[in-house]
């Protein structure tokens, strides 16, 4: 999955654009009603993610469950959340490494996470395929 087909997903998923807040490349997925983030795609350079090569890769950061993070840290195309909380975030390599189905599942649970509490009652029968 690369950051157009995320961007593309979330809008039929949850209607969400992605915001570019820092007037550059790197993009937010926001909330609708409470404008929380749930993701946040980057570009970064490789070696600034230990990784080897040249040049930037893109990343999507997501909110985790911590029990999972872990374990998600120990397959490939997962790495500690880039500028984020890495207890509670993780980097996703948008390079083809995890698959789109593993990435769907995670934005899923990290919309889900972020929802909030007044928002969560009317999400809740919202069906995810």
């Amino acid at each position: 999955m690369i950051r157009e087909e995320v961007f593309q997903w979330c809008q039929v998923q949850y209607s969400v654009r992605p915001d570019y807040p820092w007037m550059d490349e790197n993009a937010v997925l926001r909330h609708l009603n409470t404008n929380k983030w749930f993701g946040v795609v980057l570009t970064v350079k490789r070696d600034k993610l230990g990784l080897p090569g040249e040049g930037p890769i893109d990343v999507l950061n997501v909110k985790c469950e911590p029990a999972l993070i872990g374990s998600l840290r120990m397959l490939p195309g997962f790495l500690p959340a880039y500028h984020m909380n890495k207890d509670n975030w993780i980097s996703i390599l948008l390079d083809g490494t995890v698959s789109q189905e593993e990435i769907k599942t995670l934005l899923d649970m990290s919309y889900q996470m972020t929802i909030g509490k007044k928002n969560k009652r009317r999400d809740a029968n919202r069906c995810f395929p």
